[in-house]
């Protein structure tokens, strides 16, 4: 099984308002596929729109409302008739300030189509048995989230591992694990449990998570997580937590607003066109003309770039706890630069900005 990103042929002959309708339904028709909960449908509508999203039954009564980080919106909205579709006694809608953006018509199209499946089959709504965000949550009592692993199917003391991927993601297998759209401070992302052995490698982007019991499979989401906001170069799509080892586990458990100068520092580093390159290769050599020859560059022009390093940073790259701080500093720097979680639609947004 791998996870990969549509790519439609002959995309030069689109339109970006054409591009962005093709990536809205390739999302959605993912998402049904996997059997995705309300809340993830609204999560990722509420994702794509950079808005809120709700929704409202009338049979049994039920409402939700999703904002754009995937996580639940509290109280009651009243949507207005243009920014709404109705039908079946369901309602969902966009709350967006302000008109409309040319994508939102084909947002709320797809999203009322995948609510009315969703709770169409066999006369029930489902949600209830695919809270898989409830399983990867370490707040969640344990208690609770061993009664949802069971829900779920999920054997106690087997390991498994949580795949991350974009919601724009597809995979080509859907029915070797459990699947929904789940909430992350840095936006919804596509969670999967796998059997421990079951690794994808083909696609991307995805993040693969420490393999771990069910009662630890918050731990895994995370993992993954960060292994997901590594995949991009030097690192292959898809990526595995485990070959950072126990580094991972600092990242996943780094705050968003952590004090970090040894991250800054790395900004002015990274504004030279050779600053990615170098630090990649200083941090995986072992010597400056290790970090040449990874860098592609005579090792002379190597040890030039090493001493504006160490003049930015303050320490040397290469002296005992300094390599250290620079790997750190190096993986910090990524993930908080990561765009592998942006939104498929700048170019049908941006042109609705101006």
């Amino acid at each position: 099984m791998g996870w990969f990103v549509h790519e439609f042929p002959d995309r030069t002959s689109l339109g970006p308002e054409a591009d962005a309708s093709r990536r809205v339904i390739t999302c959605f028709d993912e998402l049904l596929l996997g059997n995705a909960s309300t809340r993830g449908l609204l999560g990722a509508a509420a994702s794509l729109a950079g808005c809120a999203a709700g929704f409202r039954r009338d049979l049994p009564p039920r409402s939700l409302r999703v904002g754009p980080d995937g996580a639940v919106v509290e109280g009651r909205a009243l949507p207005s008739p243009e920014s709404s579709v109705g039908g079946d006694g369901i309602t969902v809608w966009l709350e967006r300030e302000g008109p409309a953006r040319p994508e939102d018509a084909i947002i709320l199209e797809r999203l009322a189509f995948a609510v009315r499946i969703r709770h169409g089959r066999g006369g029930r709504d489902a949600d209830d048995q695919h809270e898989l965000r409830l399983l990867l949550d370490r707040a969640v009592p344990v208690e609770d989230r061993r009664t949802t692993a069971a829900r779920l199917n999920l054997v106690p003391g087997a390991r498994y591992r949580v795949l991350a991927a974009p919601l724009a993601a597809v995979r080509d297998d859907r029915a070797i694990g459990v699947a929904d759209v789940v909430a992350t401070p840095y936006g919804p992302v596509r969670a999967l449990v796998v059997p421990q052995d079951h690794v994808p490698c083909g696609g991307g982007p995805c993040g693969v998570g420490v393999a771990a019991v069910v009662e630890r499979l918050h731990h895994s989401f995370r993992t993954a997580v960060v292994a997901l906001r590594l995949a991009a170069p030097p690192d292959a799509p898809c990526v595995l937590a485990d070959r950072y080892g126990g580094v991972i586990g600092l990242l996943a458990d780094t705050p968003l607003d952590a004090d970090l100068p040894d991250v800054d520092a790395l900004d002015e580093i990274m504004g030279h066109a050779w600053g990615a390159a170098t630090l990649d290769a200083l941090v995986r050599a072992g010597s400056v003309r290790q970090a040449a020859r990874l860098a592609g560059v005579h090792h002379s022009t190597l040890h030039t770039r090493l001493e504006t390093v160490t003049t930015v940073v303050g320490f040397d790259p290469f002296d005992g706890i300094g390599r250290t701080r620079l790997g750190l500093a190096y993986l910090l720097w990524r993930l908080r630069n990561s765009r592998v979680l942006d939104l498929p639609l700048p170019a049908c947004s941006a042109s609705s900005a101006g």
